[in-house]
């Protein structure tokens, strides 16, 4: 599974005190943490808070490169902050993200196939997130459609059907489980699966376990990324573990530490 390393994010208060103080240490070794713990790519983050969104994406892009080398996801609902970084990236990047808006999937798509990068396609509109499977299903379809028109490749495409905090919206949970299974039926092969896994727990006591917990059921189904935390070693155990059992990884009796050393 793709592990998306979350903290490189403005909204975290250390991060946002970095970005002002332009503190490149504090960036970097946030960086160097979430790729050691397994981190295969690292979301970036501006923050809404950012006076001037552009040049701090460009700041941070060339700083965490120039601490480790792994891709990185553009996170911004700017698409000049998206090109600023895209113009500085050394590895192939990832655009988080588009709506099934027409003209938000007008602008990024042709964006993604300019700069040959990867896109995330949340399962909502203007209106917002939908509370039931078969509109997020619509919506992916409506977003695979477009790619496919437009010519972007749908190896490239990552669909995230978008999760509520459980303690505001129960009975969400499953049907973004659910959501995972039909939307994985839109083409052969299956639309990648992406979720950004802290927003289930957001404001819940037992963060980490209901993270965990959750990451493994949707593993089960089919989940292929997750922005998440990898700096939470029980979550990252959970992941392997999760992998394990689907017959994705050979089992041995010390396979946490093989697959860290992989």
């Amino acid at each position: 599974m793709l592990v998306i390393g979350e903290r490189v994010n403005g909204m975290f208060e250390a991060v946002g005190k970095a970005i002002a103080n332009k503190d490149k240490e504090v960036i970097q070794n946030l960086a160097k943490q979430q790729v050691n713990a397994g981190a295969d790519m690292l979301d970036v983050n501006t923050g809404p808070a950012a006076a001037n969104q552009v040049d701090v994406m460009k700041w941070l892009v060339e700083t965490i490169q120039e601490a480790v080398e792994v891709p990185l996801s553009l996170d911004s609902t700017k698409p000049e902050v998206i090109k600023a970084g895209l113009n500085l990236v050394k590895k192939k990047a990832l655009i988080n993200s588009t709506t099934a808006d027409p003209e938000k999937m007008d602008i990024l798509i042709p964006i993604a196939k300019e700069y040959k990068a990867g896109l995330i396609g949340l399962t909502m509109d203007k209106k917002g997130i939908p509370r039931d499977m078969s509109q997020r299903s619509e919506f992916a379809a409506q977003i695979v459609t477009t790619c496919q028109d437009m010519g972007l490749d749908l190896d490239d495409l990552y669909l995230d059907p978008v999760i509520l905090p459980v303690n505001m919206t129960q009975p969400h949970a499953v049907e973004v489980l659910e959501a995972i299974r039909e939307i994985r039926l839109l083409s052969t092969p299956p639309p990648k699966m992406l979720v950004g896994l802290s927003n289930i727990s957001q404001g819940a006591k037992e963060r980490s376990l209901i993270n965990r917990t959750f990451l493994a059921m949707a593993i089960g189904i089919g989940l292929d990324a997750a922005i998440m935390d990898p700096l939470d070693k029980d979550l990252m155990n959970a992941m392997i573990t999760a992998e394990l059992l689907m017959n994705k990884n050979i089992y041995c009796d010390s396979y946490l530490e093989a697959y860290r050393r992989k």
